[in-house]
C-alpha cells in the first residue's frame, strides 16, 4: 500500500500522543502519564489526526502504524 507524504512531521509529544491512542489510553489517562491536561491531550489528538489525514483515534492509531511512526508492541 503505498501511503500519500505527510503533510507535515509530528511533534514528539504527537508521536506519544497516537502511540497511547494506539493502546487504546483515554484523554485522562494520557494527560496523567505524561503530566498534560485531557483538553491538551485532545489538542496534540486533534492536531496529529490533522497531519495524518484521520478523521477519529482509530484511524490516527492505524495510520500512524502505516507510517512507521509507533512501535506496536510499545
Amino acid at each position: 500500500m503505498d501511503l500519500p507524504p505527510l503533510v507535515e512531521e509530528l511533534s514528539a509529544r504527537e508521536l506519544e500522543v497516537a502511540a497511547a491512542v494506539a493502546r487504546g489510553l483515554s484523554n485522562k489517562e494520557i494527560g496523567d502519564l505524561y503530566g498534560i491536561s485531557p483538553e491538551t491531550v485532545k489538542t496534540h489528538v486533534s492536531n496529529a489526526s490533522d497531519k495524518l489525514g484521520a478523521s477519529d483515534r482509530t484511524q490516527l492509531a492505524v495510520l500512524a502504524l502505516l507510517y512507521g511512526l509507533i512501535d506496536p508492541l510499545g
